[in-house]
């Protein structure tokens, strides 16, 4: 879309014309594997999210993680926290939604009194479970409660539609599920004042956590941007940034994004689930063997994914294609890819399918999710999406895509993919040796332009006589501060 023709209302009017839809994120590439992929970035997250508040070096045993949704992509969250091994809370106002993902096993339990939540979460905490909570009503309910009975919430998140704020993507406290479905057909202005209330409600109870030592961070979701729209106390002091920061820019981002890490995944063509069984075999002895001599920096985030890995066939997550995905940096990528296409030359499994989510080191421009932890003034640029899919179809992608909104909105973000056949030639392995080195280093490279750590360690892994990347000098800030 014209930049000037990318606003939510534009959205509705162009795509009720028939001339746009909404591009997501991975469906826009065919990359789309159902909720896997959802559960394993979540999970990533969770783990990692532990790893800030950790103080001895403990894990999450015991922590509460309280969040909301259970809908298609956030009803992974509960599945995902039983995986890292904390008690999860999740709420949500559509029954349907939420006795489906409790019948599918999803959920371990389903709870519709705020006040058995509260003791519930109480008991679990004591013993140190590893449990899933489903709580059938708002999440504001939830804060305002746990706040009340004082139970200390570790971890805190919100997954509500939020890009999508006036139909259906939120439900605001003070209505039910179906007197909200009824106002925001007939009364849609009177929904939006209560959508905007129940936001600031909601922000209210987040800062009593906070103000106690919870550690909340925006899911991607544009939760605090609308906070902020409705007047929610969600601003820094400065008045031009928020005080909870995205999970990107305070986890995902410099845990692993600027090292490279991101979600690479493929697809078995020949639909066999033993084939996909082999290839979970090779990407978890190539990742093991990565671990014997890999930097300090990066071992977590590779142990976390030999534990995925070696677990996925079990956690039962594949819905229609055989797929897969797990993080890896870009010498992770390539061996696995080669390992793929060797085996698929030696017709131990049939050609595969290799992409990613958009949501990866390089895939996606959004200021508030993806490139919210680049500091350098240039998050509100496009250019890595762009670069991105331009580069990889010179180098041997077999398809590409680019397009507006997905995660956050129409006008909020701009998401780039590909897709790379592998079918056992040389030309597959001359392909994925150059476009999976560049999908993944473009956005390396771009974060170490903007002075972040552990990009600027991790690009000097990369360099080499046959490949430039420009290195910034840092100034010295002592420098800049007698100067000015």
């Amino acid at each position: 879309m014209i930049p000037n023709y990318s606003k939510q209302d534009d959205w509705e009017k162009y795509n009720a014309l028939g001339v746009t839809q909404y591009g997501q994120m991975t469906a826009g590439s065919y990359m789309y594997i159902g909720p896997q992929g959802i559960v394993h970035g979540t999970n990533i997250t969770i783990l990692n999210a532990g790893r800030k508040i950790s103080k001895l070096g403990e894990g999450l045993a015991g922590k509460v993680f309280v969040t909301s949704g259970l809908g298609g992509m956030s009803g992974a969250q509960p599945k995902a926290g039983n995986i890292a091994g904390c008690i999860t809370v999740v709420a949500e106002v559509n029954e349907k939604a939420a006795r489906k993902r409790h019948e599918q096993g999803w959920v371990d339990e389903l709870i519709t009194d705020a006040d058995e939540l509260a003791n519930r979460v109480i008991r679990a905490k004591k013993q140190k479970e590893v449990v899933s909570i489903a709580y059938l009503g708002n999440v504001v309910d939830v804060w305002e409660k746990f706040d009340q009975k004082n139970i200390f919430v570790d971890l805190g998140s919100d997954q509500t539609s939020l890009h999508n704020p006036w139909a259906g993507g939120y439900y605001p406290a003070g209505l039910s599920y179906e007197e909200s479905n009824q106002m925001m057909a007939i009364n849609p202005d009177e929904f939006k004042q209560y959508v905007q209330r129940s936001l600031r409600r909601q922000t209210d109870a987040i800062n009593k956590h906070a103000a106690k030592g919870t550690y909340f961070f925006d899911y991607g979701n544009a939760f605090l941007l609308e906070a902020s729209r409705a007047g929610a106390e969600v601003m820094a002091d400065d008045k031009i940034n928020f005080r909870y920061p995205s999970y990107v820019q305070d986890i995902m981002g410099p845990m692993c994004f600027d090292f490279g890490f991101g979600p690479f995944r493929w697809v078995c063509t020949s639909g066999k689930e033993t084939d996909l069984d082999f290839t979970d075999q090779l990407a978890g002895h190539v990742l093991e063997e990565l671990a014997r001599n890999a930097q300090p920096e990066i071992q977590s985030q590779l142990q976390d994914n030999i534990n995925w890995i070696k677990s996925a066939k079990a956690n039962k997550l594949i819905v229609g294609s055989q797929a897969r995905i797990l993080y890896a940096n870009a010498e992770g990528r390539i061996k696995i890819a080669l390992a793929f296409n060797q085996a698929i030359k030696d017709k131990k499994i049939g050609p595969v399918v290799l992409g990613r989510d958009h949501h990866d080191v390089s895939g996606t421009d959004s200021p508030y999710r993806e490139t919210s932890n680049i500091y350098d003034g240039s998050r509100f640029t496009a250019d890595m999406a762009i670069h991105n899919v331009i580069g990889d179809s010179f180098r041997g992608a077999t398809w590409v895509s680019i397009h507006n909104g997905g995660g956050v909105g129409w006008g909020e973000v701009i998401n780039g993919g590909f897709g790379l056949l592998l079918d056992g030639s040389a030309d597959a392995e001359r392909k994925l040796k150059s476009m999976l080195y560049f999908d993944v280093n473009n956005g390396v490279a771009r974060r170490a332009w903007a002075r972040n750590e552990g990009a600027l360690s991790a690009i000097q892994q990369e360099l080499s006589e046959a490949v430039q990347i420009t290195i910034p000098f840092l100034a010295d800030d002592t420098l800049l501060d007698e100067l000015i």
